[in-house]
């Protein structure tokens, strides 16, 4: 044992020797460092003083030469962006058919290029001394890659040539973008022109007259969050945000919420909505009324049996084995009509494949993808 202590005493020591060493190197190279800044400072302060006295010739050369010796101590910026390969977005992608562009990124090239336009106050970015910024485009297209697709992050990099923070970063700024200068100008509610358009389509197809649409509710997947995740556990089993959207005849959304927890039954959900706020005060809905059957019918909706029965929300029957055959056939016509709403929801998820599988990003930010 006692060579063994005595070889690993030797080693020791020379560690300490070497660490000491290293150190006092260092300190001599900080202290020659310090010197030379030190003289460089007073060569510029003595040239800045001497020159007071001078005339204008010899002040601008002197000028001059001290641009030369503070420049000598500055280093030009270089660029140091890591280069990654993105053949598939430079190459592949300006060679898409429109088919295969409404495959890839659910729009067409016009509608791209339309919503890159759009974006572009709160999106572009501009180039510094140190490294190139990402394009326009190319911050849209990663984004609607990601929410088409609902890959990884460390995917979709790789994919377009960027790192996964970029991809991040590109994907939270397409959401507040978006619901900032598009969603006030595409969900917006209808004035009355548009609720008369929207009842006369459904009468004409369903046969429903005042009818201006159809509320459903739906799940979006998340990861369980930190704080209150209970209040997040869904009656199917896993942790959801819901998402309640108002369409209309063609299945076009003009009334969205969401952000609650996917615990809260849908009645509870409409009643914390902006909706029944505006159409309870009966300020935005307009009072216009069609006599039916001796009855002045107004403007109204369908949902579900789980949604309160309003007169601006209609609901079926609930079947307890006992309704009458005038029951059954308003459940029927019902049921038909607000079929529409389902239906724009699944395609809604088919076409954004992020709000189908489970989000793993905070709460906050799944509010804004949906």
């Amino acid at each position: 044992m006692e060579p063994i202590e005595g070889m690993v005493f030797l080693i020791l020591g020379m560690w300490m020797f070497l660490t000491s060493r290293r150190r006092n190197v260092f300190k001599m190279r900080l202290m020659a460092a310090k010197q030379i800044t030190a003289k460089k400072t007073k060569r510029v302060w003595e040239l800045l003083q001497r020159s007071e006295d001078d005339d204008i010739t010899r002040f601008a050369r002197r000028r001059t030469r001290m641009y030369h010796i503070l420049q000598s101590r500055r280093h030009r910026p270089s660029v140091w962006t890591f280069n990654r390969a993105s053949e598939w977005w430079g190459v592949i992608v300006p060679g898409f058919t429109n088919t295969q562009w409404l495959e890839n990124f659910r729009m067409s090239e016009e509608m791209f290029i339309y919503l890159c336009n759009k974006l572009r106050p709160a999106m572009e970015r501009r180039d510094t001394n140190f490294r190139v910024c990402v394009p326009l485009k190319k911050r849209v297209a990663i984004a609607l890659w990601k929410l088409a697709t609902s890959s990884e992050y460390r995917s979709v990099g790789h994919l377009f040539g960027a790192s996964i923070s970029t991809v991040c970063l590109c994907v939270q700024e397409f959401c507040a973008a978006a619901e900032t200068l598009l969603i006030p100008e595409q969900i917006r509610f209808p004035d009355q022109e548009r609720f008369k358009e929207m009842a006369a389509y459904i009468e004409n197809r369903w046969g429903l007259p005042q009818c201006i649409g159809a509320i459903d509710g739906s799940h979006i997947p998340i990861i369980a969050p930190q704080d209150y995740h209970c209040d997040y556990f869904n009656c199917k089993g896993w942790h959801s945000i819901i998402l309640q959207g108002v369409v209309d005849g063609k299945g076009l959304f003009w009334n969205v919420f969401t952000g609650l927890p996917g615990s809260l039954h849908d009645a509870r959900v409409l009643r914390l909505s902006t909706l029944w706020e505006v159409a309870s005060r009966g300020n935005h809905i307009p009072a216009s009324t069609k006599n039916i059957a001796g009855v002045n019918v107004g403007y109204y909706i369908l949902g579900d049996s789980a949604y309160p029965l309003q007169n601006w929300l209609l609901k079926p029957f609930i079947d307890t084995g006992r309704l009458t055959a005038e029951q059954r056939f308003y459940n029927m016509k019902i049921s038909r009509a607000r079929v529409v709403v389902e239906n724009a929801f699944g395609r809604l998820k088919r076409r954004w494949r992020c709000l189908m599988k489970r989000n793993d990003c905070a709460v906050d930010l799944v509010k804004s993808w949906c």
